[in-house]
């Protein structure tokens, strides 16, 4: 046993983690929206019966409104139990714990939604980054569990509470960890107050292997949306879409190229749906009384293609949901309210709504083989044909326990996962892993 162990230690400190997994298709899940935060998978070879995909496991879950992370055969899991924010490193074939790590939380929510964390884990490579809703940063050995570096960002940066807490998830861009935080100098007043200001650190780039500063940017606020980075024409580029409107800028260096302001006038607004970039077009989308806009993007600048705007309709007002370009069309939830979210078919250059399908409550899409995966926030789970002309249903499924009661239930808000032919899928309280593309 002690043999094992110094080898696994080894195999660590070398950056080399021995992949658990068995099914050798398909490709891991390692961040937000997947490897590429566009929630599109490049796996073939998916089967959906009419009694729905097997499923493979289950898993009671603490308190959280994230899904999980895939990545060498472990799932992790990022989560709330009493006073705790706990990771727990999961078999992703079985769900059997691998190990847990856990650290206090006191985080209360000014609006009375559950305390757990908003953010997924991402992973690279040997380590695993937690962002916690009340602000904590952790890296972790992915082998162990092990803290490798930590940051208190609200007490860093002066971050005032925002009306959820933190749910920006990071993202890893070459040797840096690229953070949303909207921090605020010492003193200001509460987000309520419409009166708080931003001190520089709108986003923060830290090395991704020591948690040290490497530059920050913008006064803007934190929102809910995670950066997005691309490459352009050549050039690397990133977006964030913050509190107050689109943020372009150079990744490396945090160079900004400009700011496009794009938020509802009401205080108690979030912008909460990530840009989504295709070809030199950016699309950033809310609810709150603003809608949509595509920008076309150059170095220094960038040109409105179109926009929502203030007018009477507009052509997509996405919530917590993150919309999915395919060949020149946008498709995804448009809807602040339950009763009134439709799945909608946008064509992005236009803005030009090709098809509405109301009564699916608001759901989150993951487009793999030709379809999307579809998970209302009812729990629901839908098999669509991706078809830009019209509403195409293939199948319709509501995961029971053996007492007849849903399996997933409300608040479903996460997007699906789908790693090595397994998607995973979480309602309030519960991950189940089921087989959507069968091993050969």
């Amino acid at each position: 046993m002690l043999l094992i162990s110094l080898i696994l230690a080894a195999a660590v400190q070398a950056g080399d983690v021995p992949d658990l997994g068995t099914r050798k298709g398909g490709v891991d899940w390692p961040a937000f929206l997947g490897a590429d935060h566009d929630s599109k998978s490049p796996e073939k070879g998916i089967r959906w019966p009419a009694e729905g995909p097997r499923k493979v496991w289950e898993r009671k879950l603490g308190v959280s409104y994230g899904i999980c992370s895939v990545s060498l055969g472990r799932v992790f899991q990022f989560d709330r139990s009493g006073k705790s924010a706990v990771l727990s490193c999961l078999k992703s074939e079985t769900g059997e714990e691998l190990w847990k790590f856990e650290y206090p939380s006191e985080y209360d929510d000014m609006y009375g939604y559950e305390p757990g964390p908003r953010c997924c884990p991402v992973v690279d490579g040997d380590r695993v980054y937690i962002f916690g809703v009340e602000g904590m940063l952790h890296c972790l050995q992915v082998a162990d569990g092990k803290v490798l570096w930590k940051k208190d960002t609200t007490g860093d940066f002066g971050v005032v509470q925002n009306f959820f807490g933190v749910g920006s998830t990071p993202i890893v861009e070459g040797d840096l960890l690229l953070c949303q935080i909207g921090g605020s100098p010492a003193n200001s007043p509460g987000i309520q107050s419409g009166e708080v200001k931003g001190n520089g650190s709108g986003l923060v780039a830290f090395d991704k292997k020591t948690g040290a500063l490497k530059y920050k940017i913008t006064d803007e606020l934190a929102s809910y949306a995670s950066p997005v980075t691309a490459t352009i024409d050549g050039r690397r580029w990133g977006f964030l879409f913050a509190r107050g409107g689109l943020i372009g800028f150079e990744p490396a260096t945090g160079k900004v190229d400009f700011q496009y302001p794009w938020r509802a006038r009401i205080l108690e607004s979030v912008n909460a749906s990530n840009p989504v970039v295709a070809g030199d077009l950016v699309l950033i989308s809310e609810c709150y009384g603003v809608g949509s806009s595509v920008l076309k993007v150059r170095p220094g600048g960038y040109e409105v293609v179109w926009s929502d705007g203030r007018k009477r309709d507009r052509a997509l007002m996405t919530h917590w949901n993150t919309p999915i370009h395919l060949d020149g069309y946008v498709y995804g939830s448009s809807g602040r309210h339950t009763q009134e979210a439709e799945l909608r078919c946008v064509e992005l250059a236009t803005g030009k709504v090709q098809w509405s399908q109301p009564r699916l409550t608001r759901s989150s899409l993951l487009y793999v083989d030709g379809h999307f995966v579809c998970l209302g926030e009812d729990g629901a789970l839908r098999l669509l044909k991706a078809n830009p002309k019209q509403y195409e249903e293939v199948w319709k499924l509501v995961l029971r326990t053996p007492e007849g009661e849903p399996l997933l239930k409300y608040p479903a808000w996460a997007a699906p996962v789908l790693s090595h032919g397994l998607l995973y899928v979480r309602g309030k309280d519960r991950l189940v892993c089921l087989e959507l593309i069968p091993q050969n």
